[in-house]
């Protein structure tokens, strides 16, 4: 092979084009996509648009910075919606006092019954005429409601564009970015992080 050929065959390959070389002897480049990933460390690293484009080492720093929050962000909304979803089914199931029509108080079935050892202790005391409703372990579908299914489904779609911006950050293959996006998410983490169910993380 012609070492003129075989050099700029060699650049092409480097630089992630593919070479073709005809029978006349004139080559015809394809252009493709580079399969392999690395990181790297330039700052003039776009961020989710060529607009956000750190050029001074002040603007990296503080694009760093904003990762770092929006990462601790991330996992203040994940432990948001862990807790908002222990607060709805607590209120709809977990140990509910409904008062019971005709049912003689506490008090009195305790008076009548010389053995009973055990009662159900309130803060009124005895005297409430109600019955403990347990949550049902079993796999049953909670009812849709209007004042809780709307903001689940809001927060499950801010919770999914936080985090698919975050992966855009970390996909730039910048290690600034991403080690900005691992300490924002120890720093949520240790902030909130005893909040979220382990589904969650």
């Amino acid at each position: 092979m012609d070492p003129l050929i075989y050099a700029r065959h060699g650049a092409d390959a480097h630089a992630g084009h593919s070479s073709v070389t005809g029978t006349d002897g004139s080559m015809s480049t394809d252009t493709h996509m580079s399969m392999m990933a690395v990181f790297q460390t330039s700052m003039a690293t776009s961020l989710f648009s060529t607009k956000w484009t750190p050029t001074t080492t002040g603007a990296y720093a503080g694009t760093c910075i904003f990762l770092i929050v929006f990462a601790a962000i991330f996992r203040g909304l994940l432990a948001l919606k862990s807790w908002q979803e222990l607060r709805w089914l607590d209120k709809e199931m977990n140990r509910r006092y409904v008062v019971v029509n005709g049912k003689a108080p506490l008090a009195e079935n305790l008076s009548r019954d010389s053995l009973g050892k055990s009662a159900v202790l309130s803060e009124n005391g005895v005297e409430e005429n109600v019955v403990v409703v347990q949550r049902r372990t079993g796999g049953h579908a909670r009812p849709w409601r209007l004042s809780v299914d709307p903001v689940r489904a809001v927060i499950d779609t801010v919770v999914a564009g936080v985090g698919y911006l975050l992966m855009l950050a970390v996909m730039s293959m910048n290690v600034g970015y991403f080690l900005s996006v691992l300490g924002g998410t120890f720093l949520g983490s240790l902030l909130v992080g005893r909040y979220s169910s382990a589904t969650e993380h």
